[in-house]
């Protein structure tokens, strides 16, 4: 089928809304598994056809113009109403859903997302996966835009009526301290003379710490505020300071595990819960059964080897059914 210039078309859509979130021809280009020529045509067609430049294409990284601007976001709207209605027709039959928009939290893109990715992709033959990685705070904006169809996230402590939620894992916060650093009692006399190297506040969980510590009435000095859980683990593993963390973030560095160790806080615990969150009523059963997948995953790559190597974990870095 030939497409004429002057009209507009879902393809030419998709295609201006990743480059403008690319920043370039190139990189929409990737992303959409076409050719620099295509989409550079398909922006054309779609400027002509809306009578408005909508891109500066010469700038680097590529932005958009006032008219870019004001279209982008009926552009987006546009394109989660198509995908709503893809996957509503799906829902019939799941096996035959083409795209499957997925929102991970970064914990577990090193073991849990490649398997379950894999899983389910021996089940969804004629599916495209679609996978975005991030901060909880930020897939759950993607999903409430209809950018995402579903997120593994940690709960953020409140829900709305339109979600469905499947909690998957709690785990507790814990101390990461050099090795050998701690000996005997008064564990909190003893931290209290190390710095504090802080999980950033922009991100939930450095707020959700920080709050933590308010409660305790606890004032903790520190020099350091980072987003990185490697940039702090090789901190704490170098002996800079200490640092309060999950067992997932001290899992994903793990090089440096012969240098530190976990340790229960030495104050009142608290944790987080991370669920499987969706739309209600879209996707049928696949939310609660990427929720059971995902429940087996982590119990034997993450729960089973964390319980064996540290027991004083097995009451609170659990499973949830």
């Amino acid at each position: 089928m030939v497409e004429s210039p002057g009209r507009i078309t879902l393809w030419g859509i998709e295609v201006f809304v990743a480059t403008a979130e690319e920043g370039s021809i190139s990189g929409a280009a990737r992303r959409l598994g076409a050719s620099n020529s295509s989409v550079s045509q398909q922006l054309t067609n779609l400027e002509t056809s809306l009578g408005a430049t909508l891109l500066n294409r010469n700038a680097r990284p590529v932005t958009l113009t006032p008219a870019g601007g004001m279209f982008r976001k009926r552009a987006q709207r546009i394109l989660n109403e198509a995908e709503q209605a893809r996957v509503e027709l799906a829902t019939g039959d799941l096996a035959q859903l083409t795209r499957f928009r997925l929102g991970m939290i970064e914990d577990f893109d090193a073991d849990v997302t490649p398997k379950l990715l894999a899983d389910m992709a021996e089940d969804l033959k004629g599916c495209q996966f679609l996978l975005e990685t991030g901060a909880s705070h930020r897939l759950f904006d993607l999903l409430d835009t209809r950018a995402l169809d579903v997120v593994v996230a940690a709960d953020l402590g409140a829900t709305a009526d339109w979600m469905e939620v499947h909690p998957v894992l709690e785990e507790p916060f814990v101390a990461a301290v050099p090795k050998g650093a701690i000996t005997g009692p008064n564990v909190l006399d003893q931290l209290s003379e190390l710095p504090l190297i802080q999980y950033t506040e922009r991100h939930v969980m450095g707020r959700m710490i920080r709050a933590h510590l308010a409660r305790q009435n606890l004032k903790l000095a520190h020099r350091f505020e980072l987003d990185s859980y490697h940039a702090i683990m090789s901190m704490v593993a170098k002996g800079a300071g200490w640092t309060i963390l999950t067992p997932l973030g001290f899992l994903r560095a793990e090089r440096f595990m012969s240098q530190a160790e976990l340790i229960p806080l030495p104050f009142e615990p608290m944790s987080r819960t991370i669920s499987v969150t969706a739309r209600r009523d879209v996707l049928a059963d696949m939310p609660q059964e990427v929720a059971e997948r995902l429940r087996g995953l982590v119990s034997d790559l993450i729960v089973t080897p964390a319980v064996s190597r540290m027991p004083w974990l097995e009451q609170s870095l659990k499973v949830l059914n």
